[in-house]
């Protein structure tokens, strides 16, 4: 996978990605309440695509969300959806991102099979966090949907999406993991992160 590629995948498709989204309320309430997206929290929404979870983070009152894409398009879309609400959208690669401030929770949404080096992602993301933040790593549709839809036109910018055990396993060398979910409507992945 090339990083121009990925970019160029997702700037093409960002002005119908909202109309192809899948939401199911109660699984979206799920991965939020396990990501600890709660009331005056500051989020890093990696890969935040158009802003599809921003009136989520808004209807729990978050005090901050630093949200990250690296399509410009998709970016842009998510720029306009940010008026009136403590959201700043950057367009880059999280990878390079450096805070001044650390979060209290990264949510990586609908968007994990994109990273070429999970390892080293996983590492830095980690690295962003407070003492006792939350990394969650999560999916509003089962593995095996994941992977049949990268199997097809996005096969070229997936890596597909590891098996919860194997995440759970990758995470813990930086956070504690304490949610495994993985069925027919879901996949979630979350911890805590380690003291120093």
């Amino acid at each position: 996978m090339e990083r121009s590629e990925i970019i160029d995948f997702f700037n093409r498709r960002a002005s119908t990605w909202d109309t192809v989204q899948v939401r199911n309320e109660n699984v979206m309430k799920e991965i939020l309440d396990c990501g600890a997206i709660t009331a005056n929290k500051c989020i890093l929404d990696v890969a935040c695509g158009t802003g599809v979870l921003f009136e989520d983070y808004k209807k729990r009152n978050v005090r901050r969300v630093i949200a990250i894409d690296i399509s410009p398009e998709m970016a842009k879309i998510a720029k306009e959806k940010c008026k009136d609400a403590p959201i700043e959208v950057l367009c880059g690669d999280v990878q390079e991102l450096e805070l001044e401030q650390c979060v209290d929770c990264v949510m990586v949404y609908n968007a994990f099979p994109h990273f070429v080096e999970p390892e080293k992602v996983i590492e830095h993301l980690a690295g962003l966090l407070v003492p006792g933040g939350r990394l969650t790593i999560a999916h509003g549709i089962s593995r095996a949907v994941v992977d049949a839809c990268h199997r097809g036109s996005a096969k070229h910018v997936s890596m597909g999406l590891m098996h919860e055990n194997a995440l759970a396993e990758l995470m813990g060398q930086w956070v504690s993991v304490d949610v495994v979910i993985s069925d027919d409507e879901k996949y979630i992945v979350s911890g805590v992160v380690k003291a120093n």
